[in-house]
């Protein structure tokens, strides 16, 4: 559980009542999200309060009536989905900075230049988002937030979201350990030929094709064949 001077209150109101909930205020966040996350390391304590401030409790009655049930992890998932966390200053900062960098390094793999087909460095997505003032919204995923920062980013950068099919053929000496490489990326299709070697076709985000053929190159030492494939 949280410590209770680290929690921050969860509040949601229904027909003019209101309940709160004592939370870790970057676990809420994260389960507002849709992420899995523990309750026990969520609440700071399994009451539900009409004023946490003053340590007033709900009583079961009108906890059954609006949520259907009694059980703290049940309501409490549904007061942080439909309600509102009580972040501080401090901690929106933080989290509204670390959102901004995972919308970076999401662009920095997974976006290229469509005119040289490489990817852009993360310092230069950050200094460009700067730029247009882009601001990161903490209540949204990245996924939901990088359609929005690209339609600015192509007003001064070139740039796209692409992903790139690569046929690999490993030799056989080093087929063995080629597929614990190749299993983070999204393998299509593969199969070991009758020499041992491993012939594989993977899609990979644009902006990390380098750090493919980076990998393969150290287990091979050179020693494998790439193709990049028409889409």
């Amino acid at each position: 559980m949280v410590r209770t001077e680290d929690a921050v209150i969860a509040r949601y109101e229904h027909a003019g009542e209101k309940f709160e909930m004592l939370v870790d205020p970057y676990l809420a966040m994260d389960l507002k999200h849709g992420l899995k996350i523990n309750f026990d390391d969520l609440l700071a304590i399994d009451t539900v309060f009409k004023d946490a401030h003053k340590g007033e409790e709900k009583n079961p009655e009108s906890l059954a009536k609006v949520f259907g049930t009694t059980d703290a992890f049940k309501i409490i998932a549904k007061i942080i989905a439909e309600g509102e966390v009580q972040l501080t200053t401090e901690q929106r900062r933080e989290m509204t900075e670390k959102k901004r960098k995972e919308i970076v390094q999401f662009l920095a793999r997974n976006a290229i230049n469509p005119q040289t087909k490489t990817p852009h460095p993360a310092q230069r997505i950050e200094n460009v988002l700067t730029e247009i003032k882009f601001h990161a919204d903490i209540g949204k995923s990245v996924n939901d937030q990088v359609m929005d920062a690209l339609k600015e980013i192509k007003k001064i950068l070139p740039i796209s979201l692409e992903k790139l099919k690569i046929a690999i053929k490993v030799p056989a000496q080093f087929s063995g350990k080629a597929p614990s490489i190749l299993r983070k990326y999204d393998i299509q299709k593969e199969e070991w030929l009758n020499d041992g070697s491993y012939v594989v076709m993977v899609e990979v985000p644009a902006g990390v094709k380098q750090d493919l053929f980076n990998e393969l190159n150290n287990l091979t030492h050179g020693d494998v064949e790439t193709k990049i494939l028409d889409n």
